[in-house]
């Protein structure tokens, strides 16, 4: 069940796109004001503390669930019946990509990278680069407000994104689409050139192989090659993770590809030993990888690409393989 508590906004620490840090009497908080209304110091607002009960790492924040003094009595979005997060007590309407046309009916061999980790973006994107036009498209499996990622704004900022896409159950994108399929329709139809597809921010795990946020890359990947596209597993590969699932290539990768319908390559630095079950690869150059991510947020459970490379370079060369095949 929910855990919710009344409070007062103590301070506004940052105003972003679609993300508002403050503080509830004292304690951090988040708001989505595209979703709950305009906040301000001293408005009365009701928020879930569960997280922050519960001791959570990356997400143990408050999140406003309701303001009080300016959040009641919001008007729907024009023109939008749709439901996003349906029957529960947080649904509101929509309007999605979906109902004003425009999807392709093939991908055409559209490269489409497929991320187990939020992490794994911007250096994907760095091994894309900034010439062609990249459309991200946030999965579940993590966090569902797109809202929330600070990578995807400074993607934006730096040019190596150009749209962010919510696939529901995700939300809060620039645009919403019902699923991945539709998400990867819409975006060749907008002219994008290569989709990079992961899970948001705070990925969902159990230490189970089947039992995490990652899979839902195997989806994408699944959902590319039904429509004619040309997915590419960016492997999360670690030489500092102290979890030995998680040592070398993760289970996560593993098991995503395993779920893997149809041919998908995983891309893999030339400079690191691969193995040998590891038959699906091509191997790329990751020379220049630390340059080219120059600037962007990199952090990986609190790793940076001084501590464990591997896995920056793995994601890097998911990124190049994909700009290698744009036709």
């Amino acid at each position: 069940m929910l855990s919710l508590r009344r409070g007062a906004v103590s301070a506004v620490r940052e105003r972003l796109d679609g993300l508002v840090r403050l503080e509830v009497d004292g304690a951090a908080c988040i708001a989505y004001p595209r979703l709950t209304g305009p906040v301000a110091e001293g408005d009365e607002v009701i928020v879930n503390v569960q997280a922050g009960v519960l001791g959570l790492g990356s997400g143990g924040f408050d999140v406003l669930l309701a303001n009080l003094t300016r959040g009641l009595d919001l008007p729907p979005e024009p023109a939008a019946h749709v439901m996003e997060l349906p029957y529960t007590p947080l649904q509101y309407a929509v309007r999605h990509a979906e109902e004003d046309g425009g999807l392709a009916e093939t991908l055409g061999g559209l490269p489409v990278v497929c991320c187990t980790l939020h992490s794994q973006l911007a250096p994907v994107c760095a091994g894309i680069g900034a010439e062609l036009r990249v459309a991200y498209v946030q999965i579940t499996g993590g966090a569902l407000p797109l809202s929330l990622s600070d990578s995807v704004r400074v993607l934006k900022e730096r040019g190596l994104l150009g749209t962010a896409i919510a696939a529901a159950p995700c939300l809060d994108g620039d645009v919403q689409c019902v699923g991945v399929a539709s998400a990867l329709a819409w975006a060749v139809g907008q002219g994008f050139e290569v989709v990079v597809c992961a899970v948001g921010p705070g990925i969902v795990g159990t230490g189970t192989r089947l039992g995490h946020g990652g899979l839902a890359a195997a989806e994408a990947a699944n959902a590319a090659s039904a429509l004619g596209g040309s997915p590419i597993l960016a492997a999360r590969v670690s030489e500092g993770d102290p979890r030995e699932r998680h040592r070398g290539v993760s289970h996560h990768t593993r098991s995503a590809l395993e779920l893997c319908l149809g041919d998908v390559t995983v891309a893999w630095p030339a400079s690191l030993d691969a193995p040998a079950w590891l038959e699906s690869r091509e191997e790329v150059d990751t020379d220049g990888w630390r340059a080219a991510c120059a600037g962007l947020p990199l952090e990986h459970m609190g790793r940076g690409p001084d501590e464990d490379p591997a896995f920056f370079a793995a994601a890097y060369a998911a990124g190049v393989l994909a700009r290698d095949r744009v036709v």
